[in-house]
């Protein structure tokens, strides 16, 4: 029992770890310590992001959290702007609450802003968009030239920006944007065509 009691007033190693790499980049500021740092985002790393996953609930979110946060943390130990570099741990959870907190604020803000907008415009009338036959698009598609299609398709369903498109198929971006161009008036008026 007296073994588990002192066991519990010793910092884990990982934290230990923390505390020197901490204290290195501190130390080294304002040159880098590029392992101490690399050291710092390998331990933390894994425990951002298990913190922003609790509190976020999405892995894009708890990713972004990490980045930031991580970032942050470098950018004060360089600036050495952190007191107590051997109690990093509490300053990089200190720090994601911050960012949370930030967040949230953020939202409300924008939330505010879009529900004082949406009191301020009259209702718009909105058409629904009319629903396309896909069977149809695929046929007009295949009954493109070649070039058009693979231009449409790297534009569209790759998302890929002209200058891709362009590389790819050998071309330049502005002869892309033509093709581009033709092809969708041509895809257009083929589907358009057949509608009653």
């Amino acid at each position: 029992m007296l073994v588990a009691m002192e066991q519990t007033d010793v910092a884990p190693p990982a934290d230990a770890a923390a505390a020197d790499a901490a204290q290195r980049i501190a130390a080294a500021a304002p040159a880098r310590d590029a392992a101490a740092e690399a050291a710092l985002c390998r331990l933390f790393a894994l425990r951002v992001r298990r913190y922003g996953l609790r509190h976020l609930r999405d892995e894009h979110a708890a990713g972004d959290l990490m980045q930031i946060v991580l970032l942050r943390v470098l950018e004060q130990l360089r600036a050495g702007k952190v007191r107590e570099p051997q109690r990093i741990v509490s300053f990089v959870f200190g720090t994601c609450r911050m960012v949370l907190h930030e967040w949230q604020r953020g939202e409300l803000r924008h939330e505010r802003a879009l529900a004082q907008a949406a009191e301020l415009l009259p209702p718009a009338d909105i058409a629904p968009a009319p629903r396309l036959d896909e069977r149809r698009v695929a046929d007009c598609l295949g009954r493109l030239a070649e070039r058009e299609r693979s231009v449409i398709v790297l534009s569209f369903f790759e998302e890929r920006s002209a200058e891709e498109v362009g590389a790819l198929l050998g071309t330049t971006a502005g002869n892309v944007r033509v093709i581009r161009h033709r092809g969708l008036a041509r895809l257009r008026g083929c589907v358009e065509g057949a509608r009653p």
